[in-house]
């Protein structure tokens, strides 16, 4: 697999009469598949679902690992980035957050070690090279501090469906289900399977006027270890966390951070984050919602 997760919250909904309806945009953001589905009248559909793929190449010409020439791609490459632009300075404002809400849990500077790790080299520059604290920014500039590296891989599709969601509610949309890694109802609902990559189909979530994303470690490697990396070297505990949230950014940060969390943590971080329900899936099939 390729992707930082497996996805495990699939389509399976069904839709009243009311909005029986719909029109719907296919493609691929930020290592994702992208689904939105637009209910209404064609009028209302079609200007929308056009505005899709230009949201798009906006956030992956910002956060894209993959485009040499995104702008997270020239941060990466040269330690700094000048004038950064409002979507950039939106999304790291959304992970000082993060990282606070977590305990320092969520931190995007872990890319240099799983990049190290994905090579199959000495882990331990990169360790050392790692601490979201360590790198300096403002409306001016991002800077990195030596060998420090960033991914955004852990909040971007919560991002990109949050900015989606915005442009469709501007065209009028009442009724629609976004995708993008990550998944949005504006009204509904919407009937989702809730899945675990290891031990499939667990039951089903209903989403109205919420956001929900879901972690899954196993769905990846790297050598012997999971693709969602602690960064002082903490161990997931659970093997799938959903969270749902009025954010689809935060649900996407904090369910990355939150399979390191025992069940006392993940009630503090309700709790502080504001978060509608976190479902948590253990190794034996377990499910526990909080």
């Amino acid at each position: 697999m390729n992707r930082r997760r497996f996805l495990t919250l699939s389509a399976a909904f069904a839709c009243a009469p009311a909005f029986a309806r719909a029109d719907t945009w296919s493609g691929q953001a930020l290592g994702a598949d992208v689904t939105v589905t637009l209910y209404g009248p064609r009028e209302l559909t079609e200007p929308a679902l056009l505005d899709v793929p230009k949201v798009l190449d906006k956030v992956e010409q910002t956060f894209s690992l993959f485009r040499d020439t995104s702008d997270l791609s020239l941060l990466n490459r040269t330690g700094r980035l000048r004038t950064p632009n409002a979507l950039m300075l939106n999304l790291m404002a959304q992970v000082e957050i993060a990282h606070r809400l977590s305990n320092g849990l969520f931190d995007p500077t872990i890319q240099p070690l799983w990049r190290a790790l994905a090579l199959e080299r000495d882990p331990e520059p990169a360790r050392r090279a790692m601490g979201w604290h360590r790198l300096r920014w403002s409306n001016r500039m991002i800077e990195l501090q030596k060998d420090q590296a960033l991914t955004f891989n852990g909040i971007a599709q919560g991002f990109a469906t949050d900015a989606m969601r915005e442009m469709l509610v501007r065209h009028g949309a009442t009724q629609a289900l976004l995708n993008i890694g990550e998944q949005v109802a504006i009204g509904g609902p919407f009937t989702l399977g809730f899945e675990d990559p290891t031990l499939g189909h667990l039951g089903s979530r209903q989403l109205r006027d919420m956001a929900i994303a879901t972690s899954s470690p196993a769905a990846m490697v790297l050598g012997n270890q999971t693709h969602i990396l602690g960064p002082r070297g903490e161990m997931p505990i659970w093997s799938t966390v959903s969270i749902e949230a009025q954010s689809a950014t935060m649900a996407d940060a904090l369910s990355t951070a939150a399979v390191f969390m025992d069940r006392d943590a993940l009630e503090q971080l309700k709790n502080a984050a504001h978060l509608h329900r976190i479902t948590v899936v253990d190794a034996y099939g377990n499910i526990r919602s909080i």
